[in-house]
């Protein structure tokens, strides 16, 4: 029989457009991880259960429903529903594999809300109607951009509680620094720019993976060898080519785990 099984994945676009589908102007660019098993003959099949991610932090305290007055935003949360910022569906069996990514901890600016400390992504909140920005500068302060040390503590209660009850695979994607065109060659002054934390966040992830025993995603690495200005669109995102890439490491991995072993 033919193995079909279910990839949880708890991301943003690095982790959807590469295991299921690059989408532009409705055109489908990339079939997904499924397309690396068809294009190799394998009978099996990846069912990917995809949910967006706002970062570690708020995956760890996630108690599976919303707040009442954060339900109700659904409509100006886009793609960060208010279902997807407090799901707690990682946290539940029945998924063969786990897919999570440290992309969340790096871009995604979070509130914390002044009384019940609840954290929460407001999602373009600029163009929200006035009475909800209002209500979102009285209850909320913005939080401070996550450390590689508070983004891997989190992780590694996340990875914990998984353990509790499966011993499912967890494949954690790290990030590419590399921007097409950035020439920067003095640092003397400047902030922090994103590809100093992406290196500093990515050899964190290597020390944590050593200790708790997940596997990496090593987008870095795929990135390096095949050249940013071919895979990627932008500083975050991956084209064809470079969904395809990743989709193959994944599979990869996957094998190396032994889950599709019976995929012929």
């Amino acid at each position: 029989m033919p193995v079909r099984l279910t990839l949880f994945a708890k991301g943003n676009a690095d982790l959807r457009d590469p295991l299921y589908a690059l989408l532009v102007g409705g055109e489908t660019l990339w079939n997904g991880v499924n397309q690396v098993l068809r294009d190799a003959g394998r009978e099996g099949s990846i069912r990917v259960r995809h949910e967006t991610n706002t970062c570690f932090a708020a995956l760890d305290s996630a108690s599976g429903t919303p707040p009442d007055e954060v339900a109700g935003l659904g409509k100006v949360l886009g793609p960060f529903s208010p279902q997807a910022q407090f799901s707690n569906a990682l946290f539940a069996p029945g998924h063969a594999a786990i897919a999570l990514s440290i992309q969340g901890d790096l871009t995604v600016q979070m509130a914390r809300h002044r009384q019940q400390g609840y954290l929460l992504h407001p999602y373009e909140w600029s163009l929200w109607p006035h009475a909800q920005r209002d209500w979102l500068r009285a209850n909320f302060d913005p939080l401070p951009a996550s450390t590689p040390e508070q983004t891997m503590a989190h992780l590694a209660r996340i990875v914990g509680r998984v353990r509790e009850y499966s011993e499912a695979p967890i494949l954690v994607f790290n990030v590419s620094g590399v921007t097409p065109g950035e020439t920067i060659h003095c640092y003397q002054g400047m902030a922090k720019v994103f590809s100093q934390r992406v290196r500093q966040f990515n050899a964190a992830l290597v020390e944590a993976s050593a200790e708790l025993g997940f596997s990496i995603v090593d987008v870095e690495r795929i990135v390096a060898e095949h050249g940013a200005r071919q895979v990627k669109i932008d500083p975050i995102h991956l084209n064809a080519l470079g969904c395809r890439l990743v989709a193959e490491e994944v599979v990869r991995i996957l094998d190396d785990h032994g889950l599709l072993s019976e995929v012929a």
